[in-house]
């Protein structure tokens, strides 16, 4: 109560120019609290002498300068207002931007680096934003055709289908000629004579060798075959239209032919009506065949008899890269390393299982005979039992009309494959890049497993590594390699990844 008395008795006696203080002076509800002291008078004083000494100064500043002080601090104002909006629009369509940006995985060295999801992860699908960013963009427009008239054509070029995929389908939406033109009389000259071929095109040769050393051969000779022929044209150094045109006729006019497509729609059907009502299933691609083993030049675990016989076999099929067999052993260990070896299936097992695939997951096994045989197949079998074949899905009299190709067997694993929930391959080759391929051009939805060969090798050889850490390292590496929207790169394959040539943003 004696500093309440003491502050208002001095209120009194001061007169303050503060309108703070004035609110306070004229409150009786707000007594002050703050103790006043010699130190708050000589601040008043200072205050006051530096207010009349600042009243004094604008008194004597003429009315123009004022004026163009005034303006000045417009323009000021203005600069900065308009460098604030300018700030603030660049900062909102960065978000905007992001916000509505691809999914699009990029590298970084050997890291594949891909957006973030909220979505939980799923075994049997990418995630939804992956899907709904990219779309096929590589069908023909309506009313727009790039193929010529018969009469205003330049050529032809002929060749020979290679490879059974492509022996099994036929053409849709392209031009091609099955019979030889009337109007070419020799056509025995066709396959004998060297006149007609253009030989030794260089691998991936760009666009321009074709338009300087093939076109005038062709617009000489009318018709002219090619060797060789297979991935005879590069990727990224053609122009874009033509890398469209390979996806046109890859995913949209190039069929497999009806009765292919009927009977992998039944046992595909087959695969997701195992369990009684609709379940999911994993399309496997096991290469593990003899031919395949024996090619790789890589050491398999084995008895030292089978070991003496595959060194048997491939001094007789590859006597060249066999030699006297004393490089090999280094050799096999190194392409280990790089991850250049096929999975053997109880390495394959024990990678999906650590993925989370539980036991009763179905698996359709696109394989030819298994190296090992069932003994092989044992640690595979024993981990996932729901595992079968087209053989094991389908009757004998159903198959035996494929039978009479080994192509239409391979087509038939092919379009199972294709469409599973699922896909895996361990190893690479033709057949699971173009699996791989279409997948992704379909929308990436479905997942399409490439697993790490390289870094399991080491994970495999590590005595010390327990399962829980396995686990983790499978689980991380695995996540971006699901066939997911990939950034291409120089020297890319079109076949595994279409996106930049042959799909747009959705």
């Amino acid at each position: 109560m004696a500093e309440l008395r003491h502050s208002t008795s001095s209120l009194g006696t001061r007169n303050s120019s503060s309108p703070m203080k004035r609110e306070e002076d004229s409150s009786p509800l707000i007594p002050d609290h703050r103790p006043i002291d010699d130190d708050d008078d000589d601040h008043d004083r200072h205050a006051s002498r530096y207010r009349s000494f600042f009243s004094n100064l604008h008194s004597h500043i003429p009315d123009d300068v004022r004026v163009l002080l005034l303006n000045n601090n417009k323009k000021i104002s203005l600069c900065l207002l308009f460098f604030a909006v300018l700030v603030s629009v660049i900062f909102l369509s960065s978000i905007f931007s992001q916000w509505n940006a691809p999914y699009l995985c990029k590298k970084d060295g050997i890291v594949l680096n891909c957006p973030r999801v909220k979505e939980p992860p799923s075994l049997w699908e990418n995630p939804y934003s992956a899907t709904t960013s990219w779309k096929p963009c590589a069908k023909r427009r309506d009313g727009i055709s790039d193929v010529p008239p018969e009469n205003g054509t330049t050529g032809y070029i002929f060749i020979h289908a290679e490879g059974g995929l492509n022996q099994q389908r036929i053409a849709d939406d392209v031009r091609i000629v099955r019979d030889i033109p009337e109007w070419f009389t020799d056509k025995s000259e066709l396959f004998s004579s060297i006149r007609r071929t253009v030989k030794n095109i260089p691998k991936y040769a760009p666009a321009q060798f074709y338009i300087d050393n093939v076109l005038p051969r062709i617009k000489e000779k009318k018709i002219m075959a090619l060797k060789p022929f297979v991935d005879r044209l590069g990727y990224d150094n053609v122009p874009p239209e033509i890398n469209r045109l390979r996806c046109r006729v890859n995913y949209h006019a190039l069929k497999f032919l009806p009765e292919i497509e009927q009977m992998s729609d039944l046992l595909a059907s087959r695969m997701r009506n195992r369990t009684g009502g609709t379940n999911p299933y994993m399309a496997l691609h096991l290469r593990f065949e003899k031919g395949m083993v024996g090619l790789s030049f890589c050491d398999f675990v084995g008895t030292r008899e089978e070991k003496a016989k595959m060194a048997e076999y491939r001094k007789k099929e590859w006597p060249r890269r066999f030699k006297n067999g004393t490089h090999l052993w280094q050799l096999a260990l190194q392409k280990r390393k790089e991850g250049r070896c096929p999975l053997e299936p109880g390495e394959v097992a024990v990678i999906l299982r650590a993925m989370g695939y539980p036991k009763e997951t179905q698996i359709y096994v696109a394989s030819g005979q298994v190296y090992g045989g069932q003994n092989r197949m044992a640690p595979l079998r024993n981990m996932f039992p729901n595992l079968v074949t087209k053989e094991e899905l389908a009757a004998k009299e159903e198959l035996d009309h494929f039978r009479k190709h080994v192509t239409s067997l391979a087509a038939l694993d092919f379009l199972v494959c294709l469409k599973s929930d699922v896909f895996v391959m361990t190893h690479g080759g033709n057949f699971a890049k173009l699996i791989i391929g279409a997948r992704r051009y379909m929308g990436h939805r479905q997942k399409s497993i490439k697993p790490d060969k390289g870094l399991m090798s080491k994970s495999f050889g590590d005595p010390y590594m327990g399962w829980a850490n396995f686990v983790e390292d499978v689980v991380v590496v695995h996540q971006t390699r699901t066939g997911l929207p990939e950034e291409t790169f120089p020297n890319y394959d079109l076949w595994e990844n279409p996106l930049t040539p042959c799909m747009c943003r959705a």
